[in-house]
Parts: C-alpha cells; structure tokens; sequence
C-alpha cells in the first residue's frame, strides 16, 4: 500500500490551474512598466548607486602595485598568486565553504520541512504565527541576533566550534528556504497528493514522488539562497569564532586592519564572483518554474 506511484498523477494541473493568472499578471506588469518609465530609471539609478562602489574592488585587485591606488596605473594577478599561495587565506576559503554547504544542507531541510507543516495547519493563525517566528533573523538587527547567539552558544560551549558556526549559519539560512518553499506551495494543489493517497500511496511516498518533485525549485533557489548567506556572514561569525576557528570573511575584515597589500582586495573579488554567481543560478531557477508554470 505504500509502494511507487505511477506518474500519471504527477504535474498535469499547475500550468492550467495558475496559466489565466500568470498571463493576467504579465499583461498587468507589462502594462504598469509602460505608464511607469521612471519607476524603471529609478530602479536603475538605485541599483548603480548599490553596485558600483562594490565593483570598484575589482580593478583594484589586479593593481601592479601594493596600493589601494584607483584607477591602477599597471596590471598584475600578483594578488591573486599571494591569495591562493597564502594557507591563511587558502583554510579559511576551505572552512568558509564547508561550513556554508553544512549550514545550508541544514537550513534546508529544516525550512522545507516548516514550510511544508505549516502550509498544511489548518490553524492559520497559529501557523501564520509560527512562520513570523522562523523570519525572525530577518528582521532582528544583527547585533542583536549577534549577541543573542553568543550568550547561547557560550553556555552550551559551541563557540569557536565548527558545529557552532553550522548551527548559527543554518538559523540564518532558514528563513530564506521559508521564503521561497513557501512561495511555491502557494501555486500547489493538494489535489495530487490527495490522489496519490487514494491509489495506496502512503506520506512519506507521496512527498517524496509528488511534493518534493514539484517544489523542488523554491527548495533549490532557498538553499542556494543559504548559502550565500552562510559564506558571506561576518558580524554573527565574529561572535562566536576563536583564534583557531575563523572564516574567510572574518579574514578578509580582520586584513583590511593588518595588511596595505591589495590581496584583500582579490579576496574581496572572490567573495564578490561567487555570491553573484550563486545568486544567478537562484534566480535562473526562480524564472524557469516561473516560466514553466506559465506555459
């Protein structure tokens, strides 16, 4: 009674059930673009004003020279060389990156699962409740979260431990896997695992062939989404790491008061490439079931 699920159940209702709606809101988005030209060079004026301070980080990084000197007057991966020869800065790449794919491991299955529970509560209060207390590091100044974490961890004797910053990382992450799991249950219909349940098929079958199946882009875009929160973390990680235990932001803060050398700099653009490019794979996923739910 709890064995496979024949596929006939599986994805045939989404694109009729949200297609009038999505083409509904396209003509309205469309529509509201073309009465609204100055909301779009506002938009771009604001996101120029955002990014372009930080880009300034990455011409910088292939100076000739040991300054901080802008625009460089030669060009050198001189920096580069000293990043990735430096095992300073090497284990803290290597740490940075273990413990974000731990963290967000983590925030993941904890957010699906939350999302999914609290999208099946039929107490809506409680359960609109409940997903207001898992976006709480969201809202929270980090500061405060910050020394919140410490005093915690300090107890429990998890500061400057891996398993630390996993737990503090994943607490980070699991509101951004609420968000977007969340999003996509939205356009679900229950219908399905409604009719996998009535040709034998028992829970855990049912998430596994149908739910998982259908929300796994708002689960992937939320764990990529982790991620990045978790390598580029630094005020949390400050916290609660110790002399032997530091991430690669923490390197890159504690450089920019010990070192005059622009591998700070390279190691900025590191930084920089991999959250843009994680970011973009996020994105892409959003818009391809976004595009495939209109279809």
């Amino acid at each position: 009674m709890t064995g496979e699920v024949t596929g006939t159940v599986t994805g045939t209702v989404p694109a009729a059930q949200t297609g009038g709606v999505t083409a509904t809101a396209k003509a309205k988005g469309t529509g509201t673009v073309a009465r609204h030209p100055f909301a779009v060079v506002a938009a771009v004026v604001v996101a120029l004003l955002l990014v372009v301070p930080t880009l300034v980080v990455v011409p910088i990084s292939f100076t000739g020279k040991a300054s901080f000197v802008f625009p460089p007057d030669s060009w050198s991966l001189r920096w580069y060389g000293n990043l990735f020869s430096d095992s300073r800065w090497t284990s803290a790449l290597r740490r940075s990156l273990w413990i974000a794919l731990l963290s967000s491991v983590l925030a993941t299955t904890v957010g699906t699962a939350a999302s999914v529970g609290l999208t099946r509560w039929r107490r809506r209060r409680w359960a609109a409740a409940a997903r207001a207390l898992l976006l709480v590091p969201v809202f929270v100044p980090a500061i405060v979260l910050a020394i919140g974490i410490y005093t915690v961890f300090g107890s429990l004797g998890l500061l400057g431990t891996v398993t630390g910053f996993v737990l503090a990382h994943a607490s980070l992450g699991v509101p951004f896997v609420v968000i977007s799991v969340t999003a996509v249950l939205q356009s679900f219909d229950v219908q399905l695992e409604r009719a996998a349940e009535s040709l034998g098929a028992g829970r855990w079958a049912v998430f596994r062939q149908i739910t998982l199946p259908l929300i796994l882009p708002g689960v992937l875009a939320g764990a990529l989404f982790a991620f990045v929160a978790s390598f580029d973390e630094i005020l949390v990680s400050l916290f609660i790491k110790s002399p032997f235990l530091e991430t690669f932001p923490i390197r890159v803060y504690q450089s920019v008061d010990n070192d005059t050398d622009p591998t700070v700099a390279a190691a900025s653009t590191l930084v920089l490439v991999v959250t843009t490019l994680v970011i973009l794979v996020a994105v892409r996923i959003s818009t391809l079931r976004t595009r495939r739910l209109g279809t």
